[in-house]
């Protein structure tokens, strides 16, 4: 499946924000964001006005990064999210909250949206008792997810076990550090999703104009 396999800083620094895609390196000096928070490429020779359609592009952008989707992928979301019953923006950040590479980053087992789909995509993860290697699998309340056998005598097991200290998972999920494992306790909110990097409302105008 085709992915982005640039450099993500420079993301960041095209949308003007901290999107935090390396993990603990963006709160260190060595973020590229806080040493060069311009957006990449030659500056311009003047200020240009965004649009309002332009706002929501941005807001969208920043959504979609955020998450590590290709447009067409977060346009079946949005697709998704409309079709549901409820607000459609609701309906968006829950679809996008409840992605198994997600929930592994929110649980605190890794420290990347893109390590947790790294992981998963090895075989390391396993939903219900079964190997699961599908990032874009959902998980439903109930649902308790852990390491494999294979994933548990990892390397990688190993780091995470130790970086679990001082991690706060969202209330959606409980974490036992001990076993490494988690369960989906109810399904997530607003409140939960990266509602400080962008509007779901706005998301949700940009695709239906």
């Amino acid at each position: 499946m085709a992915r982005y396999t640039g450099p993500v800083c420079r993301l960041c620094r095209r949308h003007g924000e901290k999107l935090f895609l390396k993990g603990d390196r963006c709160f260190t000096p060595k973020c590229s964001f806080d040493r060069r928070p311009n957006p990449p490429g030659p500056r311009p020779s003047r200020r240009r006005k965004i649009s309002d359609r332009g706002l929501q592009l941005r807001e969208k952008q920043r959504a979609r990064v955020s998450y590590g989707l290709l447009e067409k992928q977060f346009r079946n979301y949005y697709k998704e999210a409309t079709r549901l019953p409820g607000v459609s923006g609701e309906n968006l950040v829950r679809l996008l909250e409840t992605r198994l590479d997600n929930a592994f980053y929110r649980a605190g087992f890794a420290d990347s949206r893109i390590q947790a789909r790294q992981v998963v995509r090895h075989g390391l993860v396993s939903l219900n008792g079964r190997k699961l290697d599908i990032p874009s699998a959902h998980v439903k309340i109930g649902d308790v997810i852990t390491f494999t056998p294979r994933g548990g005598r990892s390397e990688f097991f190993k780091i995470a076990k130790d970086g679990m200290r001082g991690k706060n998972p969202p209330s959606w999920l409980s974490v036992d550090a001990g076993q490494m494992t988690f369960r989906v306790l109810a399904e997530p909110a607003i409140a939960h999703g990266e509602s400080h990097l962008f509007n779901e409302n706005v998301v949700i105008e940009y695709y239906s104009r």
